[in-house]
């Protein structure tokens, strides 16, 4: 009876990581948005793709100087994207989180350093078990200064050696962008207990606040 118990928890934790980012709960669908804060002008704005914008979302809002950020889709070609459609890696787009941010508090440097060092820039179309176009490491820039800020670290980056294969981030101009439907925003810390908030990106916030600590909000 132990031997069945012990398989059958097995069995369900590897279900769990299995499902990943592809549960869905709603078909609601979202409405294009610009979310630059039209009250405070020295507001900037980025986005990155790192794979389930969850866990994505999860980091980037406890850094300094982060006003917002808002899982969504970015890079593709069909209007209103529903997250079912995003699933079938049909559609182009990519999970990603818009971000507005203070530049006089965290730099896009910063924010370009936190994006490197919390994913793994060398799997296409991949993120652990996360496997799709939807979930590509891509920087989508907002003008000529991040493009050519991205563009210098992914050099240096390849030319130190940082990781064993090859960096296959995508740098694109940003286009559009489509905020997820609600459910999906600040998904982990509203299901901090659901499979895969527990079992992947609570380890992963872990590791990134004990990297990052003198970057958290207070």
């Amino acid at each position: 009876m132990k031997n069945i118990l012990k398989i059958t928890y097995i069995i369900l934790f590897i279900t769990i990581i299995f499902i990943g980012c592809n549960e869905s709960n709603s078909k609601e669908k979202p409405e294009m948005k610009n979310i630059m804060n039209d009250k405070n002008p020295n507001l900037e704005v980025a986005t990155f793709g790192s794979g389930c914008f969850w866990c994505s979302e999860a980091i980037f809002e406890r850094v300094k100087g982060v006003e917002s950020v808002i899982s969504g889709y970015s890079g593709g070609t069909v209007k209103n994207p529903t997250y079912d459609e995003v699933c079938t890696g049909k559609t182009g787009y990519a999970e990603v989180v818009q971000i507005t941010f203070d530049p006089k508090v965290v730099s896009y440097d910063e924010l370009l350093e936190i994006f490197w060092k919390t994913h793994d820039p060398t799997t296409l179309n991949r993120q652990g078990n996360d496997v799709g176009t939807q979930y590509r490491s891509v920087i989508f820039y907002h003008n000529d200064e991040q493009k050519h800020k991205a563009e210098y670290y992914k050099n240096k980056l390849t030319e130190e050696k940082i990781w064993d294969k090859p960096i296959v981030t995508e740098i694109t101009r940003f286009e559009k962008f489509y905020p997820a439907e609600d459910y999906h925003q600040e998904y982990y810390d509203n299901n901090p207990n659901q499979g895969y908030c527990a079992y992947v990106i609570t380890p992963k916030l872990e590791k990134f606040e004990k990297i990052f600590k003198d970057k958290l909000k207070k």
